[in-house]
């Protein structure tokens, strides 16, 4: 027998070259990553919601680690009365009333894209001004609710 005949046992391969394998595909997937830019919806939607959050009074509520909410006196309170402080359960509140009212902006803006639809117009419009209004009177409500220490 000549030695081109003779079978080589073949090598198994390494776990450095599975690793090198997965070290290109990992790399490949984090410059993927890196070098991919954020929609501008997705910038609106950050900054908006940070806007939101920071009108709420998220700020003071980080700053401060105030409680959620309150048990006293045989009663439960979501809004702190006076209006000198704040309970998590006020900024929640109220970042949800800011998002009611902005939701209702925005209707009413899709309901000027429309024009060509007068009855989903004036329904959108109809449907965003009841939110806008929705929303001040109960941020109006709140505010009195805090103020009379309710």
């Amino acid at each position: 027998m000549s030695k081109k005949n003779k079978k080589q046992p073949q090598q198994k391969p390494t776990s450095t070259a599975t690793q090198s394998s997965m070290s290109f595909s990992l790399n490949k997937w984090f410059k993927k990553i890196v070098t991919t830019y954020p929609t501008a919806l997705i910038i609106i939607v950050i900054i908006i919601g940070y806007a939101l959050f920071l009108f709420g009074g998220g700020l003071f509520t980080v700053a401060n680690k105030v409680p959620p909410s309150m048990y006293y006196e045989n009663k439960f309170y979501f809004l702190y009365p006076g209006i000198s402080d704040q309970f998590i359960a006020d900024t929640a509140i109220s970042v949800m009333l800011y998002l009611m009212g902005f939701a209702g902006l925005l209707t009413i803006y899709r309901s000027t894209k429309s024009a060509n639809k007068p009855r989903q117009a004036y329904m959108l419009l109809i449907a965003g001004i009841s939110l806008v209004l929705l929303s001040y009177i109960f941020l109006e409500s709140a505010i009195s609710i805090k103020i009379a220490g309710i």
